[in-house]
C-alpha cells in the first residue's frame, strides 16, 4: 500500500509512535489524516501542524466513539483507506495486577482494536479494498518480564490481526500488525527511570528506537505488504528460536529476568 492520496486514521495519535505515523503519512503525501487520541489538546496539538489533517478526540474503548471516529472522517475527507489502531497502555505488573488493571489492558489493547474493525470493515468490504494497520508490541510474539496484563493483551492483539488477515485477506482486505520492542516514548521512559522490571527487560533485550523511526519503518512495511512489521528486525529471530524450542527459550527468559532488578 502506498499512503500517498490515502485517507488514514490513526488513534493514539497525540504523542509517540502515534504522531510519529501521522507526521510521516503527512510526509508521504496522505490526502486526509485523522489525528484521535483520548487527550483532546494533544491530539489537536499535531493536527495542526500537519497538512490535511483534523483531530477528533475518541476513547478506544466506547464502540460508539470509534464509529464516530470513522464518520467523521468519512464526512472529512471521504472513506478510509488506513485504519492505524495504534493506542495503547502498559502498567508493569504482574500478579499484583488488580481486576481493573486486567479490564484497561483487555479494552485498549483488545477491544480497542476488534471496535475499529466493527467500524472500518463494512464500507471496505463494499469497496473490496482496505488497510488495518494494529499496533502490538514485541511482547505480543513473545514476552513482556513483569507485565502480564501486558503480555496477555499484546498476544490477544497479534491473534486477533491473524484472524482478521485470514477471515478477510482474500476479499481485499490487507491487515498489519505493528510490533516493536523498546520506543522512547512515555509509555516506556518513565519505568525505566523508575527502575520496573518490565521496562528494564525492554531496554536490556534491544535498542531503544525513535518514534519517528517506527514510522519510517511502517511505511516501508505497508508498502511491501507485510504482515508482521518488526521495527526491532532481532523479534524475527527470536519469534524463531521460540517456536524451535520452546522449554528452551523459556529457560532463556528465566534467566533473563533474573539477572534484571526485582
Amino acid at each position: 500500500m502506498q499512503v500517498r492520496d490515502s485517507v488514514v486514521v490513526v488513534t493514539g495519535a497525540g504523542r509517540g509512535i502515534g504522531a510519529a505515523l501521522a507526521r510521516r503519512f503527512a510526509a508521504e503525501g496522505a490526502a486526509g489524516i485523522v489525528v484521535s487520541d483520548l487527550d483532546a489538546a494533544n491530539a489537536a496539538s499535531v493536527a495542526s501542524s500537519l497538512d490535511r489533517a483534523i483531530s477528533v478526540p475518541a476513547d478506544v474503548t466506547e464502540a460508539d466513539q470509534v464509529a464516530a471516529l470513522v464518520a467523521a472522517a468519512e464526512q472529512e475527507f471521504g472513506p478510509v483507506d488506513l485504519f492505524c489502531s495504534n493506542a495503547g497502555v502498559a502498567f508493569g505488573r504482574g500478579l499484583d495486577a488488580s481486576p481493573a488493571d486486567w479490564a484497561v489492558n483487555l479494552n485498549v489493547n483488545v477491544m480497542a482494536h476488534v471496535h475499529a474493525a466493527n467500524a472500518v470493515l463494512p464500507s471496505m468490504l463494499s469497496r473490496g479494498q482496505g488497510y488495518l494497520l494494529n499496533t502490538a508490541s514485541a511482547a505480543g510474539l513473545l514476552m513482556a518480564p513483569g507485565d502480564a496484563p501486558y503480555t496477555v493483551s499484546k498476544h490477544a492483539a497479534v491473534a486477533f490481526a491473524e484472524w482478521l488477515s485470514a477471515t478477510y485477506g482474500d476479499r481485499g482486505i490487507k491487515v498489519s500488525v505493528l510490533c516493536p520492542m523498546g520506543v522512547r516514548t512515555d509509555m516506556l521512559m518513565p519505568g525505566i527511570e523508575q527502575g520496573e522490571t518490565s521496562a528494564l527487560a525492554v531496554a536490556a533485550f534491544g535498542d531503544i528506537l525513535e518514534p519517528d523511526q517506527v514510522a519510517g519503518i511502517v511505511v516501508d512495511g505497508l508498502a511491501a505488504e507485510k504482515f508482521h512489521i518488526l521495527p526491532h528486525p532481532e523479534v524475527g529471530t527470536f519469534v524463531q528460536r521460540k517456536a524451535s524450542d520452546i522449554d528452551r527459550w523459556l529457560s532463556g527468559m528465566r534467566r533473563a529476568a533474573a539477572q534484571l532488578p526485582s
